[in-house]
């Protein structure tokens, strides 16, 4: 944390971090190989035909963009509003935040559309109230059952 401004080692330490108990996962039914996958990341990473994140919104943009598998992943643009990481490397190389084409490069069966959200949301409860659950419900909808967490 030595490397942060201090304005964001003062936040960081202060900030009433939530747990969730229990846990939220489910073992595995089938080998990884035959499941079907799908990519949550909180890298900020928007196709270039959406919409930016909201860099204004007090607490952080809540909302989220759907990814389609196509997607050339060199093309996501960043619209993280953190300054807290170095963004020259997602930037250089969006597979960091966005390892889409390493499930393609590994012959997962990868599902037909994958989530992406800001990170730094300081005021989540409308991303766990909402959002959050509106993506995991059209991940279960599409019959996925495995999801490769990405949090920035």
């Amino acid at each position: 944390m030595s490397d942060l401004p201090l304005a964001s080692r003062i936040f960081l330490k202060a900030y009433p971090w939530r747990r969730i108990e229990p846990l939220p996962w489910a073992p595995l039914r089938r080998p990884l190989r035959d499941a079907k996958i799908a990519l949550v990341s909180s890298a900020g990473l928007v196709p270039p035909d959406q919409e930016p994140f909201d860099n204004d919104l007090r607490g952080g943009d809540w909302s989220y963009r759907e990814v389609p598998d196509s997607t050339e992943v060199s093309a996501l643009v960043d619209a993280h509003r953190s300054l807290t990481y170095d963004h020259d490397g997602v930037r250089s190389d969006p597979n960091l935040g966005f390892p889409l084409d390493r499930l393609h490069d590994l012959g997962l069966r990868t599902n037909h559309r994958h989530f992406s959200f800001m990170g730094s949301i300081t005021a989540p409860g409308r991303l766990a109230k909402r959002s959050a659950p509106e993506a995991a419900e059209k991940l279960v909808a599409d019959g996925v059952e495995a999801v490769l967490l990405v949090p920035i």
